[in-house]
């Protein structure tokens, strides 16, 4: 009896043991690392080496970079599938009021009716292999830090353009793995014509609107078709209407069936900065000075936008894809600062750095090597909030100003392409300068006079009450007599009135003139760049300088990192490559709430008002009354899938990376995260940290029955 007692318990058990949830890592893993990870006791279904191996075709293939986000190749046509919004961008660009493709969305009925993604390129990951050594070899001893971190950015430049030379039509970059310390030279196959294929209207494909961003539960079609075309030899062409489908060497199949609470899933995609290897120090000066500055000034932006855009659909579709912009920051740093709130975070990491320092100062050998660090770091963040507001200032003068933007952009081109290419600023180089020029034109077509002009006077009266000593002389000597309001009226009238380089023939020319042509051209933005000039070079080398030290200093704190802790990390983040897993899951954001990780047309229609963002077409409307949702309908919650909700771990730039099955399939898009896990680019946990896809059931729904589009679904071989 006693016997079968023990091992029933044992049974129960090990029962236990196997019936308890595997739980996701924290982790963007580099393709280079995930051998580390055995992902077969997760859930995966195949080989490791089938998502990535340098020998063979694999799926990260079918993995392509589209402008700031990720995509995938779902056919051997070229044809790409991501988010909605990482179309908005050209699908505002190609609109006017008469062809709203923000409102009204944009369909190609054929390949004949593509049109071209102004703006956009695609990157598909061909090679990687470390270059440390070499670009370390480029600092000296007795170099000053400002000196050391131009000598890295000068080898860098070196590796690139030598690399691209080797490799023609291929595209080249060094990625700091970890600062001053690790660096990768990636290869990428670069595509330069992207077209737009189906685009959903504004209503499904940002249903919601900034309400419902970065929040869950979500209703979002955030999704769109593209497509890569090249010449007809197969290489790499600006947009041509001679030119034929890229054809991928891998293309991603599609999981029709989709998933299911619990399943495991995975990412691959291009993510953005992180910050988790970070002190206090710079947590502390996120929290207490840059992030809500930004917030402050992006929510005036965005007032100014909305007021100027009221009555003129023609002056609002110029500022949509500025407003998404802007407010998509502002709510994902609003987010951030409640989390590290919630999360007592900056608290947290000045407690880890009293550890370290505690750990270093117990042994000479790392005390007389290491012991400086935390402080020097200390004393840089300290300089910086001194100097903060007035950085601030100068910086969005010439991001927030299109004016100033031109008008510093070519006062710096007559300067810079008279250098040695690998010696220019990064966008004067001849392998960027034509994408610099692209920007410009992008830029004109967007400029609005009465809006720029707004936010130029908001700035010039924000420099006018800094401080004396963090006053900038350029803005100052603009400023003349008693009255500093009129003065600043007095220059705007006159200089908006006088430039022409909202004129793009002027302005094309003028990239072309020498420092002396444009000084006797006398456009005022010109002069005006002219004048800020010397402060951009100042601040310039100062923060070479903090980029020098902090490099050395941070390549230094990992290494005692890691002796503290005994263990090894993966480096933050960078817009490479990398691989995350983890399950669809729900979680719980307050105290007696549970979100579940599905949403479906039940929930679009809930929230339906009939007015923006919740104005669902009446097509979907009709739809879901007669229960049209043909083999795309989930069984248990007899509806269409929306958006699904997992726990892995991402950040910008993940948006439209393919969720993919335990197979390898794709399941979803990613496009988001819940607004507790704004706070990912800092901290990552299983308890709060969810993003967000658009059902691959919802998309293919949408192509089918909405717009009607099934020569899409047998492109990418779906069975009607």
């Amino acid at each position: 009896m006693k016997r079968k007692f023990i091992i029933l318990a044992v049974f129960i058990f090990c029962l236990a043991l196997f019936l308890q949830p595997v739980l996701a890592d924290e982790g963007m893993w580099p393709i280079s690392d995930i051998h580390k990870l055995n992902l077969k006791t997760k859930g995966l279904k195949i080989e490791a080496e089938e998502i990535y191996n340098p020998q063979v075709l694999s799926l990260i293939d079918a993995i392509v970079k589209v402008g700031g986000c990720t995509g995938s190749f779902v056919s051997s046509e070229g044809l790409i599938l991501t988010n909605h919004h990482c179309a908005y961008g050209a699908a505002q660009a190609a609109s006017s009021k008469e062809k709203d493709y923000i409102k009204d969305g944009f369909l190609a009925r054929n390949s004949s009716q593509e049109i071209e993604a102004k703006g956009l390129t695609a990157r598909i990951t061909d090679s990687y292999r470390d270059v440390s050594e070499e670009v370390l070899s480029a600092v000296r001893k007795g170099m000053d830090w400002a000196q050391r971190a131009k000598a890295i950015e000068k080898k860098i430049k070196e590796i690139v353009v030598r690399t691209e030379k080797e490799n023609p039509g291929k595209r080249a970059e060094v990625a700091e793995m970890f600062s001053g310390k690790t660096y990768v030279l990636f290869i990428y196959t670069y595509l330069k014509d992207i077209r737009l294929v189906y685009v959903p209207p504004r209503s499904i494909g940002e249903f919601g609107g900034a309400v419902d961003n970065w929040m869950w539960p979500r209703h979002t079609g955030d999704f769109s078709f593209m497509r890569a075309y090249v010449a007809k030899d197969g290489s790499p062409a600006e947009y041509s209407s001679d030119n034929v489908p890229y054809h991928p060497r891998k293309f991603l199949e599609i999981a029709p069936q989709g998933v299911d609470e619990g399943d495991f899933v995975f990412l691959l995609g291009y993510p953005g900065r992180t910050y988790r290897h970070r002190t206090s120090h710079f947590l502390a000066y996120e929290k207490e000075v840059r992030m809500p500055y930004v917030v402050n000034w992006y929510q005036w932006q965005i007032k100014v936008m909305d007021k100027v855009s009221q009555e003129n659909r023609a002056v609002a579709i110029k500022h949509l894809s500025r407003i998404k912009g802007l407010s998509n920051t502002m709510k994902n740093y609003q987010g951030k600062l409640k989390g590290m709130k919630r999360l007592h975070l900056v608290e947290k990491k000045r407690e880890e750095k009293e550890s370290l320092q505690k750990f270093i100062e117990a042994d000479p050998n790392l005390k007389a090597k290491y012991g400086h660090v935390l402080e020097q770091m200390g004393r840089i963040y300290d300089n910086m909030r001194k100097q903060a507001e007035r950085e601030l200032i100068h910086d969005y003068l010439r991001r927030s100003v299109n004016m100033i933007y031109l008008g510093c952009t070519v006062y710096e081109a007559s300067i810079e392409l008279q250098k040695k290419d690998v010696e220019r600023e990064s966008a004067y180089m001849e392998r960027n300068f034509p994408l610099t020029k692209k920007r410009l034109e992008l830029i004109l077509g967007n400029y609005y006079q009465p809006t720029d002009k707004i936010i130029l006077k908001e700035l010039l009266k924000r420099a006018s009450d800094l401080p004396q000593d963090q006053r900038i002389p350029a803005v100052d000597n603009l400023i003349q007599g008693s009255d500093p309001d009129k003065s600043i009226d007095d220059f705007i009238e006159k200089a908006y009135n006088q430039t022409r380089l909202a004129d793009k023939e002027f302005l094309m020319a003028a990239l072309r003139k020498s420092t002396r042509e444009l000084k006797a051209m006398e456009d005022p933005f010109i002069r005006l760049a002219e004048a800020l000039y010397p402060e951009y070079q100042r601040l310039k080398k100062i923060q070479d300088e903090r980029k020098g030290a902090m490099d050395e200093l941070y390549a230094k704190l990992i290494d005692v990192k890691k002796m503290f802790l005994k263990k090894d990390f993966i480096p933050d983040a960078n817009r490479t490559l990398r691989l995350t897993y983890g399950y669809v899951r729900g979680y719980s954001p307050a105290d007696a709430i549970y979100y579940q990780p599905l949403t479906t047309l039940k929930g679009v229609i809930e929230k339906t008002t009939g007015k923006e963002p919740f104005d669902t077409p009446s097509k979907i409307i009709e739809l879901c009354k007669a229960k049209d949702f043909v083999q795309f309908e989930h069984p248990k919650l007899k509806s269409v899938p929306v958006c699904l909700l997992y726990d892995t771990d991402t950040t910008g730039g993940n948006s439209g990376s393919p969720v993919l099955n335990a197979w390898g399939q794709l399941v979803g898009i990613n496009f988001d995260r819940a607004f507790e896990a704004t706070i990912n680019d800092f901290a990552w946990s299983e308890d709060y940290s969810r993003s967000i896809a658009v059902d691959i059931r919802y998309v293919l729904w949408i192509t089918q029955k909405f717009a009607g589009v099934d020569y899409l679904l047998r492109e990418m071989n779906i069975s009607l």
